[in-house]
């Protein structure tokens, strides 16, 4: 845990207070003190890909989790009425988490690309003109939003299944007996018992949408402009096009920080403390 996870994150820290470019020996670095830190909080390009980050992450993971959770309970294993082929159903919808996030913003590209996009190529048959969608900046970042849920709602449904497949029975044929509608069975029982895998899922997704890369990178490369540049790739851009290696490793810094805190969050709301009697 020390070499893979305390290791990077000193080295980093120690980083942020050096100038220094790839290429160079370490010997050349400049010590700069706090100044890469205290850019980092007060660059408006950097609290504008927070922001970005802050948006695409909340609609990506909040979209995520409620049609992850919606298609888990439709598609819940009955043992009375067993839901015919879906075994075959789960096996497809799992695909595109297995699929390397290159090969996913590559194929969302073409599907978007102006000329030669099946968006667009169905979007004609009712006489609409090619849409730039990559190219508009609104539409660009819908189009990151969709490519990630259509990504990672599998990981929310297989979560989401795994744990409604493991409740105690008894409570669900409890609350039958006692008159519970579907609705309130789900409310008021099944989403309790699975409270605990949906604040991990929940965690687990925060953490991946502030950190995600590869799929914007291949779609937008964070424009038009940077109305799609979260803050993972406006670090790589300030480390490896900038080369300004002391003032990304500063960043991260900062974006670590706002993992933490959403972690702390999210197991806070896992484990709330108790009133002391």
């Amino acid at each position: 845990m020390a070499v893979a996870c305390l290791y990077p994150v000193l080295s980093a820290l120690r980083l942020g207070f050096y100038d220094w470019s790839m290429g160079t020996p370490w010997s050349s670095a400049t010590y700069q003190g706090f100044d890469a830190f205290i850019s980092a909080f007060t660059d408006s390009a950097v609290w504008r890909s927070l922001y970005t980050t802050l948006v695409f992450a909340f609609v990506c993971v909040s979209a995520e989790m409620i049609l992850g959770i919606a298609l888990a309970l439709a598609l819940e294993e009955r043992k009375q009425k067993p839901l015919k082929g879906m075994m075959a159903f789960r096996t497809l919808f799992i695909l595109p988490m297995m699929i390397a996030p290159i090969a996913v913003g590559l194929t969302w590209r073409y599907l978007f690309d102006a000329q030669f996009g099946l968006l667009n190529a169905i979007v004609g048959l009712f006489g609409v003109e090619p849409i730039g969608w990559l190219a508009n900046e609104h539409l660009a970042f819908t189009a990151i939003i969709i490519a990630d849920i259509w990504q990672w709602t599998p990981f929310v449904f297989i979560m989401m299944i795994a744990a409604l497949a493991n409740m105690d029975s008894s409570v669900i044929e409890a609350s039958k007996i006692d008159g519970a509608t579907w609705w309130q069975s789900v409310w008021l029982v099944k989403l309790p018992l699975i409270q605990n895998v949906i604040v991990i899922t929940l965690l687990m997704r925060l953490i991946d949408a502030f950190r995600v890369l590869e799929v914007i990178y291949i779609l937008t490369f964070g424009g038009p402009g940077d109305s799609t540049e979260i803050l993972s790739l406006h670090i790589y851009k300030t480390a490896f096009i900038s080369q300004r290696l002391g003032s990304a490793a500063a960043i991260s810094v900062m974006l670590l920080m706002v993992v933490a805190l959403l972690s702390w969050w999210a197991l806070k709301l896992s484990n709330p403390l108790k009133d002391k009697e």
